[in-house]
């Protein structure tokens, strides 16, 4: 009997976190030769599910209604997915559900709406990075991974943004139908297998706008446009006309960090650019960067970014014209 498949797709939902895994089911069924997976698409109300692109989509089923054991229940994202708030007799069906199903998680937003119902209370996850922050302020006891892909904690699996829900349910296909068939399916969908790298190599939370009060952000202007220079407490200090004690205790209240950990930031983004541009080595960009050399750099990018700069530049890298 083919195990169902439900994707609980939130009013404004982000299109390819619906379509995105159902595809990877749908692929995998036809891998295998048979209908493993029997693919749902549930919506929280009646009528259409208007989609943030705008496009619509038609549900099989409504929340709370009576619907066949559901094997594998997963809630989509949606940009504003933080601000909904569902009514409360959806949000008891859906922890009841997950509760019955074998796995049940979430991909991208769509952890703000499990999280909502208690689920994930003291819990291992993940979502996207932009949001990662929100998601911890809103429920403390998360143990949010802003780095990874998918996360499974027991029978809960939660993925990062949009097209992580891919690399999510091919882990799942994978779990179900075993490595060969997850292939098969990744090289006919023409993605990774297994994606190198987290979803750090894709955040841009070190490149935010200067902070604080205006002598503060002259320097971190300063600092963002010659990398390449010392960089020194006592050098941003007096940038700023403050004493090196002043300066660094004004600096960590007001942008939230220290002057150190702000500059190394700062570089790792200047590298991220130079890299993608691909004119440079890694050694020529530590030294352009202010880093004393190129395994300097490697250990400040694998801590920001999450993989090497050799492994960066082989996937972003700007198409030469």
């Amino acid at each position: 009997m083919a195990k169902t498949v439900a994707v609980v797709a939130l009013p404004g939902v982000q299109l390819l976190d619906v379509s995105g895994p159902l595809d990877v089911f749908a692929q995998a069924n036809i891998e295998a030769g048979k209908a493993y997976y029997a693919l749902k698409v549930i919506a929280c109300q009646r009528g259409p599910i208007h989609s943030s692109s705008g496009a619509r989509l038609l549900p099989d089923a409504i929340a709370g209604e009576n619907v066949e054991r559901i094997d594998t229940l997963l809630v989509a994202g949606a940009p504003h997915a933080g601000s909904i708030r569902l009514p409360p007799p959806v949000l008891k069906w859906l922890r009841s559900t997950a509760v019955r199903s074998r796995r049940y998680g979430s991909i991208c937003t769509g952890a703000f709406v499990l999280a909502a119902t208690g689920l994930l209370d003291g819990r291992h996850v993940t979502t996207h990075w932009a949001v990662a922050e929100a998601l911890a302020q809103a429920y403390p006891t998360l143990q949010i991974d802003e780095d990874a892909l998918y996360v499974r904690d027991g029978k809960l699996r939660t993925a990062a943004g949009v097209t992580a829900g891919l690399d999510l349910a091919l882990a799942l296909v994978e779990e179900d139908l075993g490595r060969e068939i997850a292939k098969r399916v990744a090289g006919q969908l023409v993605m990774y297998f297994k994606r190198p790298g987290g979803q750090l190599q894709f955040s841009r939370k070190g490149e935010s706008r200067p902070l604080g009060r205006s002598a503060l952000q002259e320097v971190q202007r300063w600092v963002a446009a010659t990398p390449g220079q010392e960089h020194s407490i006592a050098s941003m200090a007096k940038r700023a006309g403050l004493s090196p004690r002043h300066f660094a205790r004004l600096f960590h209240a007001e942008v939230g960090i220290t002057p150190a950990a702000w500059v190394e930031t700062a570089r790792v983004a200047a590298a991220r650019s130079l890299l993608e541009n691909g004119h440079d080595t890694p050694k020529l960009v530590a030294s352009k960067c202010g880093f004393a050399n190129a395994d300097t750099l490697r250990r400040a990018f694998k801590k920001h970014v999450g993989v090497s700069p050799a492994e960066y530049r082989k996937q972003h890298v700007a198409p030469l014209h």
